[in-house]
This record gives C-alpha cells, sequence and structure tokens, in this order.
C-alpha cells in the first residue's frame, strides 16, 4: 500500500479556500440561531443543534470544495447509545464528523479547539467534552468525570483512539480511553470508518483534493465481555478491522511506523 501524497492544484487550492470561508461563514450566521434556540429551551435543544444544524452547516462547504460525502451502512439502524469511534488521519475529519448527525451524540475533542471563541461556546453550550490529549492522565480523569453525565442522558459519544491525526502509520495505535469509557457506561462500541478523508487531505489545514469521501458504519461490538484482563486482546482485535478496512496488513503497517519513527 502506498503512503504518497499528491499535489493540490490551484483549482483545488482556490476551491478550498472558498470552502473554508463559507464553512466559516455558515457557522457565523447560524450562531446566533444556535444561541437563541438553546437559550429558549435551557439547553434541551442541543441534540437538534448537532444532528440537524450541523450537518446543514458543513453541506455547503464540501459542494464548494467538490468533495462528495456519502454514509453507507453496514448495519441494520443507527445504535445508541453507544460510543463511536473513529479513525484520524486528517484536518477533514472534523468536518465528515459533523455531517454525520448522529442521534444524541457528543464529541471528544481536542483542547486546543477552545482557542476560538465559536468553538469555545458552542461546544460548551451543547455539552462537548474537551481533553488535554498530551496529558493522558488528564484526558482520563476528563472522560471519567463525564461517564455520570451521559449515562443519566442516554447520550452516545464519540471518540478517535488513534487520539491525534498524527500518528504512524495509516491506522495508529489505539490508546484505551474510548474502551475504558464503553466499559464504565456498559454501552457497545460502534466503529465507523472514514474512506478517502486522508486521500482529500493530507495536510494540518483544510486544504483538499475533489473527490469522494465515504462514512462507513458498521456493527456494534458488544463490551459485555470485556474486562481490565481482556481489553488489550479486545482492543487489538477492532484495530485489526481498521487495518483491514484500510486495505493495510500488520506488516505494511510495522514498516510505515518504523519509517515515520526515524
Amino acid at each position: 500500500m502506498t503512503d504518497r501524497k499528491k499535489r493540490l492544484t490551484i483549482t483545488e487550492y482556490i476551491r478550498s479556500i472558498l470552502s473554508i470561508l463559507v464553512f466559516f461563514l455558515m457557522l457565523l450566521l447560524a450562531t446566533p440561531v444556535i444561541l437563541f434556540l438553546l437559550i429558549i429551551s435551557f439547553g434541551k435543544m442541543s441534540n437538534f443543534v448537532v444532528e440537524q444544524i450541523a450537518p446543514f452547516i458543513v453541506k455547503p462547504a464540501f459542494w464548494v470544495a467538490g468533495i462528495d460525502f456519502q454514509i453507507k451502512m453496514h448495519c441494520d439502524e443507527i445504535h445508541y447509545p453507544a460510543v463511536y469511534i473513529i479513525n484520524h488521519s486528517s484536518t477533514l475529519d472534523i468536518l465528515t464528523i459533523l455531517a454525520l448527525g448522529l442521534p444524541k451524540v457528543r464529541f471528544v475533542a481536542k483542547w486546543q479547539l477552545q482557542y476560538n471563541p465559536i468553538f469555545f461556546l458552542l461546544g460548551r453550550l451543547t455539552g462537548q467534552v474537551f481533553i488535554r490529549r498530551e496529558k493522558s492522565d488528564k484526558a482520563v480523569q476528563t472522560l471519567k468525570r463525564n461517564v455520570d453525565r451521559i449515562k443519566e442522558k442516554g447520550l452516545t459519544v464519540m471518540l478517535a483512539p488513534e487520539g491525534s491525526r498524527k500518528h504512524p502509520g495509516i491506522i495508529g495505535p489505539f490508546k484505551k480511553g474510548p474502551f475504558r469509557m464503553a466499559m464504565d457506561l456498559n454501552y457497545p462500541i460502534v466503529p465507523i470508518y472514514f474512506e478517502g478523508n486522508r486521500e482529500l487531505s493530507e495536510g494540518g489545514f483544510l486544504f483538499t483534493h475533489t473527490g469522494k469521501a465515504t462514512a462507513h458504519i458498521h456493527e456494534p461490538i458488544s463490551t459485555n465481555d470485556w474486562s481490565l484482563n481482556n481489553i488489550d486482546e479486545k482492543i487489538e482485535r477492532v484495530r485489526n478491522l481498521y487495518l483491514k478496512w484500510a486495505g493495510v496488513t500488520e506488516e505494511e503497517n510495522s514498516v510505515l511506523k518504523k519509517h515515520s519513527l526515524k
């Protein structure tokens, strides 16, 4: 499997810049509406904001960038509440996550996103979870503090087991946090595999190629028989599914990992 970067064309640069402007313009225009809905409902319309307004904000940006985003179901229905996990290797993941419009979902995002005042305001008001990924102990404590709130409200939570988009190999090592959270909540794990995101957007900013991105939503994985004794084995099995979906063998992933660490 090759991991070669392809240069953006001039047209793709222009479309990307316009797409970024459209996204932030839509976000700016939608913010007063969202705040009004949250205030008059005393925060009870948070789910509506995440499920309906977030995809509405993102879709025009996809159209301008020339990205055909699709959702492909590999299960009979959307399962919730659950812990959704995603592969994270592109800045484009932010938009595809919002475009999913999953029911009663809350996102676990990096702390630095709060430096944007709009993300900070909307994130806090809609109950998103911000963690310091570089400090694993504090990240785990933040997740544990939110378990009761999530359980009480029957919310779904979405996390990236790789932690950051900057990781060795196509699919990076999986951290235990998302899986421990699923065990604490007694929720199943629902794997979502983003196909095409990595190839469309390879840098740290939202400059993208035109093309197709697909979110594959797979069957839920029960955590009823998970324990601290077998969690490492269970996590590795889930990660192997992502390697399979990405078309990466264990040998190829090991080579990419060694190369990236040089």
